[in-house]
């Protein structure tokens, strides 16, 4: 049992080494370009002063005028194979390395040196006078065509902006919405070159830029940046390419998801429109409910489809697009509460049906007609064509009176209140009001007006005349006529219409009724 700890103690040791070991790899990069990796120390030197070593001496050789890869060898020393070029050795091989590479050691010595001598081979291929020569004409080659695309580009753009500019006034004619000129021919134009020569700037960076990286890509010093530089194109495209193949299908589920709702709200929307018009009726529903109810389940349905949506939109994880949703909620809870209890005011008198548009009422102190009803606010034009806007959670607080209602179903009673002395006998009074309300137009006869005794005080009695009326549109110049009515039936019967107060406080002067009325007499 001892025994078999140990062992398994050995092999956890040396797997912690080993990984420890592999976390310690050192790439060899003699000439701008790995060729192998460093694993393990040789004696005293760790695997980077090795690798020092190892391109220092790789370096000497391929500066060396008569130097050939043939006289590369392996030669042993016991438990080391060396690679070596004139009696100096370049690097070793050791049994440590056959743990990384699980080959013989024959066989790692026979691969490094193969990659030693195709680096230093290639290399000083590349650093030769002829390949320069012809890496400078190439190099050439490439600003010349550089240039020539340049030129292209411009003498193409300046074609176009001649084409575009002729078209001015014949194809080109200004961008209208509605009754609105949102662009007229020479904002559109400028408009269009304006574009042009984005696109111009743009195309030129591009060839600007993959030049830059083909120059950079001819020496082998700069082919890593070459490299890089073409990274900073590729790499996104590739992920904006990959990203949304990956998204394809989700895409496919939200059509689908718009497709169903889009087709089941046109569908109950043409239910509604059908109650409003009266040609489909259910028990108990008005058809002025119909588009109000479409435009709730509509919002209802918007909603639910957003909610299922939403995970498929993209980055809807991210904790980026999860603070802003966060933050646009906050800021709505925050700033909608007025807004919210004007929504639900207005679904309450949708139902409730207090008043319709068309509709005379009076709501607090405001009279007038109903002009529209939205959501959130109604708007009142008075009788002096004044529009009032009346938020929906005010008209829930306040009293509303409809006229048009009460005239359709039972005739409208409008009334006006006078006091007269008791010295006028109340048989005239009823009379001369019933004579003031008979001379008034659009006074219905039937029912009849009326006479109301209203009270009787220590100085007067008060009357009310009540008329009935259909024209609740009409109260204005009713009530005016009426009142015109009875200020002619009363000052030709001589009787004056002012406080009997006044009457106890007389020095005898004259009397108030109209010298027009006495001459009558």
């Amino acid at each position: 049992m001892r025994v078999l700890l140990l062992f398994l103690l050995t092999l956890a040791g040396f797997a912690q080494g080993l990984q420890a070991t592999r976390l310690k790899e050192v790439p060899v990069v003699p000439f701008n370009d790995t060729i192998f990796y460093i694993y393990t120390k040789l004696g005293p030197y760790s695997p980077e002063a090795r690798v020092l070593n190892i391109e220092k001496r790789m370096q000497e050789l391929a500066d060396e005028v008569m130097f050939s890869s043939d006289s590369l060898t392996i030669v042993s020393d016991g438990h080391i194979l060396d690679i070596v070029y004139n009696d100096v050795i370049i690097m070793s091989v050791t049994d440590a390395d056959t743990v990384f590479f699980h080959q013989s050691m024959d066989d790692i010595a026979v691969y490094y040196r193969q990659a030693i001598a195709q680096s230093i081979d290639r290399h000083r291929e590349d650093t030769g006078w002829i390949k320069i020569l012809t890496k400078i004409g190439l190099i050439a080659l490439i600003i010349g065509v550089f240039f020539f695309a340049v030129k292209c580009i411009n003498r193409l753009l300046r074609l176009i902006n001649k084409k575009i500019s002729a078209l001015k006034g014949t194809r080109i004619k200004g961008i209208t919405f509605k009754s609105y000129n949102l662009l007229d021919e020479a904002k559109e134009t400028n408009s269009i070159l304006f574009v042009l020569k984005i696109i111009k700037y743009i195309c030129l960076i591009i060839v600007f830029y993959f030049t830059v990286t083909l120059v950079f890509s001819v020496f082998p010093e700069t082919r890593g940046l070459a490299g890089q530089l073409l990274s900073y194109v590729t790499t996104p495209l590739s992920k904006i390419a990959w990203s949304i193949i990956h998204y394809i299908p989700k895409a496919v589920t939200i059509v689908i998801i718009v497709f169903v709702f889009r087709y089941l709200i046109r569908g109950i929307k043409y239910f509604a429109g059908e109650i409003e018009k009266g040609k489909l009726t259910i028990n108990g529903f008005y058809p002025d409910w119909a588009m109000p109810t479409y435009n709730i389940v509509r919002t209802l349905l918007y909603a639910f489809m957003f909610i299922l949506i939403f995970p498929y939109l993209p980055q809807s994880e991210s904790k980026i697009f999860q603070g802003v949703s966060v933050f646009i909620g906050v800021i709505f809870s925050l700033g909608s509460t007025s807004l919210i209890g004007n929504l639900i005011a207005g679904l309450v008198l949708t139902y409730m049906r207090p008043f319709k548009i068309g509709d005379n009422i009076k709501i607090g102190e405001i009279q007038g007609t109903v002009t529209e009803k939205t959501p959130f606010v109604t708007r009142i034009r008075t009788l002096k064509n004044e529009e009032v806007t009346i938020p929906n959670s005010n008209i829930m607080s306040a009293y509303t009176t409809n006229y048009t209602n009460s005239s359709q179903k039972h005739q409208l009673i409008l009334y006006k209140s006078i006091t007269l002395g008791y010295e006028i006998p109340w048989r005239q009074a009823h009379e001369l009001l019933l004579k003031a309300a008979g001379q008034t137009a659009h006074v219905l006869q039937d029912p009849k007006p009326f006479v109301l005794q209203r009270g009787m005080d220590d100085f007067y009695v008060e009357y009310q005349i009540n008329i009935y009326v259909v024209e609740d549109k009409q109260m204005m110049g009713i009530y005016s006529e009426l009142y015109q009515n009875i200020q002619d039936v009363f000052y030709e019967a001589g009787i004056e219409l002012m406080s009997p107060h006044y009457y106890a406080r007389r020095d005898g002067s004259e009397t108030t009724i109209p010298k027009a009325y006495l001459k009558k007499e």
